[in-house]
């Protein structure tokens, strides 16, 4: 397996002889578990998977390329004696993800593990051919969800029964679960980027903030459209979508391989403080989408990441007025040799409902 072995050849320059996986997302990037207890370990040699006799026959039909050990005592213990077997005297650990109580118990066993930080992640971060269709598989079911709530987006009803309908429609396009909370944000609460639905009704002249996401054998799509519903004055929204939707697109048209992270944030950011809203673009300008809908590289002003060839991430600048309500325009791209190649096809040019 290309990932065990690419994971393989980062032991001796972490100074370490194996490396213990306990991130339940890492856990399933390395063996294709996809159940809540496990956890791995590599050696230059080895590779074992160790879950609970609840998930024996599960592992059985999806852990690839790993020996499988069934737990039958005490998780510290049991890491213990794994570690005496393999002659493992360097382990690493995951540092993000022991929690401090469970990482006493292994000193407790005289196990002396190195924190390692963002290990399996640094694979991760580009993706394969086989994960970049099951992210379009994710971005197609969202979309389709959408169109299907399109007649139900109208003046009267409300942000919760909105979420609660479209939540439903991707279920029925087949997503086993949902990247993160369905957001719609009408009126004044479009200026909270991340509002959570409420109970208010939604009125003529409201722009609506729709951020939602589909999944797709566990990859997760992202993305956000705003509309404005029908009213007497909707010029004000009508002058901040613009300015969104052209900081999106230069920040789009800015994506390359081998530039820093900064700099595609650099190109939505400066375009909307020029235009006299830059203390209402808080937030960075994307983030990375796989296993999880939250990772690296991260797009923001404080990335310390660099772009490289078939990363995913999202591109989705926002202005967000205090009383008035906001605007974010979201897209996911994947990294090509001659630029952005952008996942999400939905129309984004001002639309009034």
């Amino acid at each position: 397996m290309q990932r065990k072995a690419l994971l393989r050849r980062k032991l001796l320059k972490l100074k370490v002889d194996a490396i213990l996986i306990t991130d339940l997302l890492n856990v399933k990037y390395l063996t294709g578990f996809t159940g809540s207890a496990g956890y791995a370990l590599v050696t230059p040699k080895e590779a074992v998977f160790v879950t609970d006799f609840r998930y024996q026959e599960q592992s059985r039909q999806e852990v690839k390329g790993f020996k499988i050990r069934i737990e039958r005592g005490e998780r510290a213990g049991e890491i213990k004696d794994l570690l005496e077997e393999l002659g493992v005297k360097k382990p690493g650990f995951e540092d993000h993800h022991v929690t401090y109580g469970f990482y006493k118990k292994l000193l407790m066993k005289k196990i002396r593990l190195k924190p390692l930080t963002g290990t399996v992640e640094s694979l991760r971060i580009v993706k394969s051919p086989v994960e970049l269709d099951y992210i379009s598989k994710a971005v197609k079911r969202a979309e389709r969800a959408f169109r299907r709530l399109r007649p139900f987006i109208k003046a009267g009803t409300t942000e919760r029964k909105l979420a609660l309908k479209l939540e439903e429609l991707l279920k029925e396009e087949g997503c086993k679960t949902l990247p993160f909370e369905v957001i719609v944000a009408s009126g004044f609460q479009a200026a909270l980027p991340h509002a959570r639905p409420t109970s208010r009704v939604i009125k003529e002249g409201d722009p609506i903030v729709f951020d939602w996401g589909g999944e797709y054998e566990g990859y997760y799509s992202d993305m956000t459209r705003t509309v404005i519903i029908k009213g007497k004055d909707i010029s004000r929204q009508r002058e901040i979508y613009n300015i969104v939707l052209d900081a999106q697109k230069k920040a789009i048209g800015s994506v390359k391989a081998n530039i820093s992270a900064t700099e595609v944030d650099a190109a939505a950011r400066n375009y909307i403080k020029q235009a006299g809203h830059g203390e209402n673009f808080g937030h960075g300008t994307g983030h990375g989408v796989g296993l999880a809908v939250h990772e690296k590289p991260y797009i923001s002003w404080r990335s310390k990441d660099v772009i490289r060839e078939n990363m995913v991430f999202t591109i989705e600048p926002g202005i967000y007025l205090p009383g008035l309500g906001g605007v974010r325009i979201e897209d996911m791209v994947v990294v090509k040799k001659d630029g952005a190649e952008v996942l999400t096809g939905l129309p984004k040019s001002f639309k009034i409902i």
